[in-house]
């Protein structure tokens, strides 16, 4: 499974962005699809998940309220709407997939979010 971030960005305090990872390859339906982050000097941690028919949905505490996960499964792609940002929420953003199968993980590049205050 490939997965292609993109949607980051620099964006003042209350603001919000929507982030959007494309997968291909693999067995896409038995897929779990979310994003986790990584702050400068702090270990990575989960943001947001959802399963592959979108009915299974999760959230860290940190963001729930704010951040919304979706997919769209025409083109293969799930989106992390961000609102009402703060600059504890600034880190570079990974898009994860996780076979439901094997367990096996897929990262993406990630993706820079800068939030000034």
């Amino acid at each position: 499974v490939q997965l292609q971030a993109s949607g980051g960005g620099e964006v003042d305090s209350g603001g919000s962005l929507r982030l959007s990872c494309v997968a291909s390859g693999g067995t896409l339906s038995r897929q779990m699809m979310g994003w986790f982050r990584q702050a400068q000097g702090k270990e990575r941690e989960f943001v947001s998940a959802i399963s592959w028919d979108g009915g299974i949905k999760f959230h860290a505490d940190a963001v729930k309220g704010r951040f919304a996960i979706s997919k769209h499964n025409a083109n293969n792609t799930i989106h992390l709407q961000m609102n009402s940002l703060k600059p504890e929420d600034t880190a570079v953003y990974y898009c994860n997939a996780v076979s439901t199968v094997t367990s096996r993980a897929y990262w993406g590049q990630g993706t820079l979010v800068t939030v000034s205050s």
